[in-house]
């Protein structure tokens, strides 16, 4: 086999993974271990950051813990939307196998703030990514309680730290059916040659 037939074949792969990875919602009960969720942030890492600046750090919540997490969302929440949603969401948090909260420290200066948050969200697709070869799905939630200061308190976000997102982590049963994207000529601008 030549190289590039080898190259060919590894960029098939990579875009067959882009274009087969689903949001996962409902998870099994098994349990993820923490070795899985370690090796796959050990190559989620490999997104390109600016300045090598590595602005992540990460927060996991399994097993009992993940009460704990579920506290602090409601603590984060609305008496209003106990009341509506409470038990129902603590229960479904409970049988999610992994929350990860992923934090990016934030610089004061905008560029580098801008350039940092694309990095951490470049990783984020990249963990994604490598969990779906291992069958393991994730929903990357952005709701309101990441930008609540008591969730904040609660699970330890430094001052200067933004939340980029909670990631829901587990093994499913069921692939969703992919969503029709829009043709990329519908939105892509060739700008003339001169």
């Amino acid at each position: 086999m030549t190289y590039e037939t080898e190259s060919m074949k590894e960029v098939s792969s990579i875009a067959k993974t882009i274009r087969e990875r689903r949001t996962i919602r409902e998870f099994k009960s098994d349990p993820v271990s923490v070795e899985a969720i370690t090796d796959i942030l050990n190559d989620a890492v490999w997104a390109p950051n600016h300045g090598f600046r590595e602005p992540w750090r990460f927060i996991l919540f399994q097993g009992e813990a993940k009460e704990q997490f579920i506290e602090a969302v409601s603590e984060a929440s609305t008496a209003e939307q106990i009341k509506k949603w409470g038990e129902m969401k603590a229960q479904y948090y409970r049988n999610v196998p992994i929350h990860l909260v992923v934090v990016m420290k934030e610089d004061p200066r905008q560029k580098q703030w801008e350039e940092d948050f694309s990095a951490t969200s470049a990783l984020i697709q990249n963990f994604q990514l490598l969990a779906w070869e291992k069958n393991i799905g994730v929903v990357w939630k952005t709701n309101g309680y990441n930008f609540d200061p008591r969730f904040h308190k609660a699970i330890g976000i430094e001052p200067g730290e933004k939340i980029v997102g909670t990631l829901h982590v587990g093994y499913f049963d069921k692939k969703p059916k992919a969503k029709p994207r829009t043709d990329i000529e519908k939105k892509l601008t060739i700008v003339p040659e001169l």
